[in-house]
């Protein structure tokens, strides 16, 4: 299934501490998937944090953002076959709204995905931390999960909402059924206008399974809520990773289009 009309607008760069290879190589396996955009969107440096307890290996160093934005302006000149697109993933933190909001203002960015890695202290998705699975009611934990992914999308401060059930990464899941929580997210999702990304990153997690699961990828697209698919690459051979089967899952559960953005302003087209 051709992957023609799709974007690759989750992909990070060395400078995050956590993922390989170089900008250009990124840039050239889009080129060869033939795909019609691609974005790069590293992590935002750790802007909650006082400097000295800002971890390195999982966001860029506030003294790399002005020279990410230029590399990746330097990067559309090279390449003109493709357009490229300037998107940065920023951490929802709860009460850090507007440092946030400061930190984003001075660049160009054509979008800004949010995405949800902490619960507090706690980085529920870092390999190290899996123990504090543990000390949680799982469908205690959840419901904090998904009214946290609530909150950010209705900050008003992210044109995408990345990977939004996060939570299952290590395959943790509630016992109860979580369709009346998928029905609430959706509607949450298309009440404050943001897209949702369809994640292949997933697939190579211990979940093996994409983001948003199935069942809530459905909810989303009865409540009307835009699409883009997404890597989550940190290498260049997971640019347009799975993306064929991803695509498949899409019109399945009733897609028929995808969203692409410039300059924070949001295009859809028709993926037949």
């Amino acid at each position: 299934m051709s992957v023609h009309r799709l974007t690759d607008y989750h992909v990070h760069t060395p400078r995050c501490g956590h993922a390989t290879g170089r900008m250009e190589e990124y840039v050239e396996t889009a080129i060869a998937a033939g795909l019609a955009e691609i974005g790069f969107s590293d992590h935002l440096p750790m802007y909650w944090l006082p400097p000295e307890r800002r971890d390195r290996s999982v966001a860029m160093a506030m003294e790399e953002l002005e020279e990410y934005v230029a590399d990746v302006l330097r990067l559309r000149e090279r390449y003109p076959e493709i357009p490229i697109r300037l998107g940065v993933e920023a951490d929802y933190i709860p009460g850090r709204e507007e440092d946030l909001a400061r930190l984003l203002e001075p660049y160009p960015w054509d979008y800004v995905i949010g995405s949800v890695h902490f619960i507090g202290d706690w980085g529920f998705d870092n390999p190290a931390e899996v123990r504090r699975f543990a000390e949680w009611n799982l469908s205690d934990l959840y419901a904090r999960f998904f009214a946290l992914e609530i909150q950010a999308a209705r900050s008003g401060l992210f044109d995408i909402m990345a990977h939004i059930d996060l939570v299952k990464k290590f395959g943790h899941r509630p016992e109860t059924d979580l369709r009346p929580v998928y029905r609430e997210v959706a509607a949450a999702l298309a009440q404050a206008g943001v897209a949702v990304e369809l994640s292949t990153a997933g697939l190579r997690k211990p979940v093996g399974e994409v983001y948003p699961h199935p069942d809530l990828l459905a909810e989303c697209c009865r409540h009307a809520v835009p699409i883009v698919i997404n890597s989550d690459a940190h290498s260049p051979e997971e640019v347009a990773w799975g993306f064929a089967d991803a695509l498949a899952l899409a019109r399945a559960v009733g897609y028929r289009q995808v969203v692409r953005f410039s300059r924070r302003q949001r295009t859809a087209v028709d993926l037949d």
